[in-house]
């Protein structure tokens, strides 16, 4: 039996271990974001403050992933994975300890706090997470794409049924017993995950630098910058634009009506965040990557971006004949954006894959950090876009602004090196 049949056991039973820890906290922050932008907003909070709340969560996780590929190097795989666990429920803990007799500004205050925290935490997790599969897919053709594209589609998965999860919370226990709910049940899942937890993740070593963060590889750097503009592409109308109009067309601002559109824009969230996902486990499949050579499935992140924007662009000009909500238009957003996650799921997974392939495993938490970093920039971008552009122009310059940022993508996708090593 050579070395390699040997690990290949471990190195399974420790994915799935990485995998199942890596669900339970993309359940919850799913549903924690559900939770929060439906229940403030029947508190009266206008897209702008919407969108305020979800700031410093972004802002985190760029800072987190900046340091979180050399605290990973530095202690190991499992330590960031355990802390991004424990911080989250202790974030769903402090949250519930939210009093609606606070003034808005405070209370945007406390939980751009708590969401900063939920923010570090999310990210310590997703980049142990994804710096674990480049260690331990296996080495066949096509091993590593398989490997984080169900990964990645499944975590998404699981992410759409927390939108549904918690819009489901937020209309039957309220917001204080579904999130002390979500941090009882997080707990028992870390608490698991740490038994079980097999050997085999690399400890860290004491020599890693801060400096290696930052990586001399351009196409590491080119993807990470084209990273930003997809991510920011998506979270514009995703964040706080795209629900935010939903529940003016669903709700008329009764109890009753309210809970109908909670469960009717949780349900949609969750599906397309649930398709989105599966389509992501496909994209290898889709793209014939075992058999595909490399320059091909480098310029297909390009070709794919230009393919994706065109969506958000009819999307603009169907707002922009109908400036107030009706039902055909609801129906085309609807059909719409679908498709945009299709195409947007096979962009990003193609996105993951390549960073992981471009870099090197002595340096995969590192240049994972990075890249993860730019991802939390974009969602920033976005999310601050999207209740601004929806606060100012409404749906029309909500897409159209989708739209340039998809092209904007696709820009720094064609410099990538098409004939770049994979490893």
């Amino acid at each position: 039996m050579t070395q390699t049949d040997a690990q290949r056991p471990k190195g399974l039973s420790a994915y799935v271990a990485v995998t199942a820890a890596y669900w339970a906290f993309m359940l919850t922050d799913g549903a924690l974001r559900m939770l929060v932008l439906l229940h403030f907003h029947t508190l009266g909070f206008s897209p702008v403050q919407l969108a305020y709340l979800f700031v410093l969560y972004e802002l985190a996780g760029m800072v987190t992933n900046l340091c979180a590929g050399w605290i990973a190097a530095r202690f190991g795989l499992t330590a960031t994975l355990y802390a991004g666990l424990g911080l989250q429920v202790i974030a769903l803990l402090v949250l519930a300890q939210l009093d609606p007799a606070w003034t808005i500004g405070v209370s945007v205050a406390y939980v751009m706090v708590v969401q900063g925290a939920s923010g570090v935490a999310k990210d310590l997790a997703k980049m142990s997470s994804k710096s674990a599969v480049k260690l331990l897919a296996p080495a066949t053709a096509g091993g590593l794409f398989r490997w984080v594209a169900l990964l990645t589609g499944s975590k998404n998965a699981v992410k759409g049924f927390g939108f549904l999860l918690g819009a489901g919370l937020l209309a039957t226990l309220g917001f204080v017993w579904a999130v002390l709910g979500m941090a009882a049940i997080l707990a028992v899942i870390l608490i698991a995950v740490v038994v079980a937890m097999p050997p085999g993740l690399p400890q860290g070593r004491k020599g890693a630098k801060f400096s290696e963060v930052f990586s001399d590889d351009p196409n590491v750097n080119w993807l990470s910058g084209a990273r930003v503009f997809l991510f920011s592409a998506r979270d514009i109308w995703f964040v706080v634009g795209v629900p935010i109009y939903f529940y003016s067309v669903l709700s008329d601002g009764t109890p009753e009506s309210n809970r109908t559109a909670f469960f009717l824009i949780g349900s949609f969230m969750a599906v397309w965040t649930i398709l989105y996902g599966a389509v992501q486990g496909a994209a290898p499949r889709v793209l014939r990557a075992a058999t595909r050579p490399t320059p091909v499935l480098v310029a297909a992140a390009s070709r794919l971006a230009w393919v994706l924007a065109v969506v958000p662009a009819l999307l603009t000009v169907a707002a922009l004949l109908s400036p107030q909500p009706q039902a055909w238009l609801t129906v085309t957003l609807v059909a719409g954006l679908l498709v945009f996650g299709a195409i947007f799921a096979i962009n990003s997974a193609l996105h993951s894959y390549l960073i992981l392939a471009f870099t090197k495993a002595e340096r995969v938490t590192m240049d994972v950090g990075f890249y993860y970093m730019a991802n939390a920039a974009g969602r920033l971008l976005g999310t601050v876009l999207s209740g601004l552009t929806y606060q100012v122009g409404g749906l029309s310059l909500m897409l159209s602004t989708a739209t340039v940022m998809v092209a904007l993508s696709a820009l720094a996708s064609g410099r990538l090196d098409r004939h770049a090593s994979l490893s």
